[in-house]
C-alpha cells in the first residue's frame, strides 16, 4: 500500500494538481485540507505519513501549522510548499521543522523527489 499524504493548500486547483502528481506514482491520499486550522484538526485524526502544506493561507498560515503539527508529533513529516520568492519564510519553515520545500508552480519531478527524501 503506498504512503498516506495529507495535502493541505487553500487553491483547490493546487490540491488538485498534487493529488494527480501523487496518485499517478501510487500515493494514497489520507485528506485535503483548505487552511492551517484544518490542516492541524486533520493530521490528529488522520496520522498521515506526510503532509504537504501551503505557507500562505487563510485562518492559519503554514509556518503556524507546521509548529502545531510537529507539537502533536515531532516526528510528523512536512514538505512545504510556496510560490516563488519568499525566502525567508522557507528558512523559517526549515528550521520550524519541515523536510524540504518545493515552489509553485510544481514540477512533478521534484514535488515526487521532495516526498521521497522526506518518507527515508
Amino acid at each position: 500500500m503506498g504512503k498516506r499524504i495529507l495535502i493541505v493548500d487553500d487553491a483547490a486547483f493546487m490540491r488538485m494538481m498534487i493529488k494527480d502528481i501523487l496518485t499517478k506514482n501510487g500515493y494514497e491520499i489520507a485528506g485535503e485540507a483548505a487552511d492551517g486550522v484544518q490542516a492541524v484538526e486533520k493530521y490528529q485524526q488522520l496520522r498521515p505519513d506526510l503532509v504537504t502544506l501551503d505557507i500562505t493561507m487563510p485562518e492559519m498560515d503554514g509556518l503556524e501549522a507546521l509548529r502545531r503539527i510537529r507539537a502533536i508529533d515531532p516526528n510528523a513529516r512536512v514538505i512545504m510548499c510556496s510560490a516563488m520568492g519568499q525566502q525567508a519564510m522557507v528558512i523559517d519553515a526549515i528550521q520550524a521543522g519541515a523536510r524540504d520545500f518545493v515552489v509553485k508552480p510544481f514540477q512533478a519531478e521534484r514535488v515526487l523527489e521532495a516526498i521521497r527524501k522526506a518518507l527515508m
